[in-house]
């Protein structure tokens, strides 16, 4: 299967002159003044996930191009190569089947294997569920997640996410850090008896991972700690390593698995311990309902499909270098950190899948902060900085708190109230970035105060002024449950294969994080040593340094 990468294309040329000729210099003020329907017209909504793209830097001139393009590069027939499993990973010849991770049972590739693991995974969770957080000895109160990369990242940022679900006599925490101070703050705050530790790590191998597994151990064993086998847990393909460390209880998972795409397989067992047999299945069922939009639906109205094309627009010719997450919803406030390594890990790429340099720019660099906290921080830039950064607002409709049953009519009051605060920022940032203010409109809004600050008008008046025309998405969620937040996941997942496939490159292996690895097992010993044989001058003078 063949198909040309973006710029070997018609279409490409095509958006080249379009872009030279239009898309430069859009304005969104301009935009909306001349489609009273932009709004309507640039709306998308697919399993649950409404997305406005109205304040994107486009045009129906522009996504017209961008559909050309899509087709001229194969992208239906790319997804359906996917789908099916074909082993579309060419540098390590794997198939890429998360999708098949949420599939109900013979829907999928691999269906039977794949439900066989859900079901016993499923059925140890219950068990575990079923006593915890009770008063006998033996009970678990504490999940420790010890793991990195993929292995933390999804867990890490589903269960604050989905805390209204989460077992109310369950903690849970997150250990990725090799650094022990890490792991050490946990320690200070669990008992060996009621602590359940899960070691995550497909070959059981990784680094980080085993160094805080092994400190683990050893501070179980220290403060009396009865039974590795029941308190302690592995997600790995390694079953002998497993045994080897004491853990009798493993959960597999396939090398068609990535691991920023694995949260859906045993990498999710915290989240299911979290949330139970019945909330971990509907957040499967979230990302497979966006799943089947993304295999069903025309381009026209696919979502991942226009948000795709629309971080190539972005990156290939409008020339923005990053983009913000601002998730306003503080249960939200890991997915930054989550689609920073789903988006950076997949498509942080300079050749193709021929291994040809490329001769345009891929991902862009993508971080972000919860909502109002962001205001108060690098929002200051957006409005009013040198550089044009696109953001992305995430707004949730309706609040669900764990407790909200408990409260007394005035504290609800109070609380909803304060999501309507919530809301309203969102809502102000985002027209704000847009309509900007004139220095007109700033002079008249100085006058007032020109005298007491010692400037003239017309001087305080350009500190005030705001460009606008900055560039914005506002993704819309109904409430956030876990049917809503597997779509939202699954709705980013599919995005980032679209500007990939696009791209021309492989978005499912990860090599440049191997380089690092294998320099630092040839340092660790040199720590210890003093060697700095063979090493450049700026390394052996850190080594001594830190010795």
């Amino acid at each position: 299967m063949t198909f040309p990468r973006c710029d070997q294309t018609v279409a490409w040329q095509a958006l080249k002159g379009h872009f030279e000729a239009h898309g430069r210099g859009l304005d969104l003020r301009d935009l909306f003044a001349q489609d009273p329907q932009r709004a309507s017209r640039f709306g998308f909504e697919a399993a649950g996930v409404f997305v406005d793209a109205s304040r994107a830097h486009w045009d129906v001139a522009t996504t017209r191009h961008l559909l050309d393009l899509a087709r001229e590069c194969g992208i239906e027939a790319r997804r359906d190569a996917l789908l099916a499993g074909e082993p579309i990973n060419q540098t390590e010849g794997r198939e890429v089947l998360h999708t098949a991770l949420r599939a109900p049972r013979g829907q999928a590739p691999h269906s039977d294997l794949v439900h066989e693991t859900l079901d016993q995974m499923l059925a140890y969770v219950e068990g575990i569920r079923a006593t915890a957080g009770g008063p006998a000895g033996g009970d678990i109160h504490d999940v420790v997640n010890i793991g990195i990369g993929g292995s933390d990242l999804g867990p890490q940022m589903v269960v604050p996410a989905l805390d209204p679900f989460v077992h109310p006599g369950l903690n849970f925490h997150f250990v990725s850090n090799v650094d022990g101070h890490d792991l050490a703050a946990v320690l200070r705050r669990v008992r060996p008896e009621h602590t359940l530790f899960i070691i995550a790590s497909k070959t059981f191998t990784t680094q980080e991972t085993m160094a805080n597994a092994q400190a683990a151990r050893q501070w179980f064993l220290e403060q009396g700690g009865q039974d590795i086998a029941r308190h302690f847990v592995a997600t790995t393909t390694n079953v002998e390593g497993a045994a080897a460390f004491g853990v009798t209880t493993t959960f597999g998972f396939w090398d068609w698995v990535g691991g920023r795409f694995s949260m859906w397989s045993s990498i999710g067992l915290p989240i299911a311990l979290a949330l139970g047999r019945d909330h971990f299945k509907a957040l499967l069922a979230g990302a497979h309902a966006m799943d089947l939009h993304f295999a069903q639906a025309p381009l026209e109205s696919n979502l991942p499909v226009w948000l795709g094309l629309l971080d190539v627009w972005y990156r290939n010719f409008k020339g923005y270098t990053s983009h913000g997450i601002a998730p306003y919803h503080h249960g939200l406030r890991r997915l930054p950190a989550y689609l920073q390594q789903l988006l950076m890990e997949s498509n942080g790429k300079s050749v193709d899948q021929d291994g040809e340099p490329l001769p345009y720019a891929t991902s862009d660099v993508v971080w972000g902060e919860p909502g109002t906290n962001g205001q108060h921080a690098f929002f200051q830039m957006l409005h009013q900085g040198s550089d044009v950064i696109p953001l992305e607002f995430i707004l949730v409709r309706q609040a669900t708190h764990r407790d909200e049953s408990q409260w007394s009519p005035a504290l609800q009051a109070l609380m909803a109230q304060q999501h309507q605060v919530l809301l309203s920022n969102g809502l102000a940032q985002a027209q704000a970035l847009m309509w900007g203010k004139t220095q007109q409109e700033a002079v008249q809004e100085t006058v007032p105060t020109a005298a007491s600050s010692g400037l003239a008008v017309d001087v305080l008046a350009r500190h005030r002024t705001f460009a606008g025309n900055r560039p914005s998405l506002t993704l819309v969620l109904d409430q956030l449950t876990p049917e809503s937040l597997g779509a939202l996941v699954a709705l980013y997942e599919h995005r980032t294969f679209v500007s990939g496939a696009l791209w021309g490159i492989n978005s499912f292996d990860q090599w440049g994080v191997e380089l690092g690895k294998a320099l630092s097992k040839d340092l660790l010993p040199r720590l210890a040593t003093g060697d700095v044989s063979g090493l450049d001058a700026a390394t052996a003078a850190l080594i001594g340094r830190l010795r």
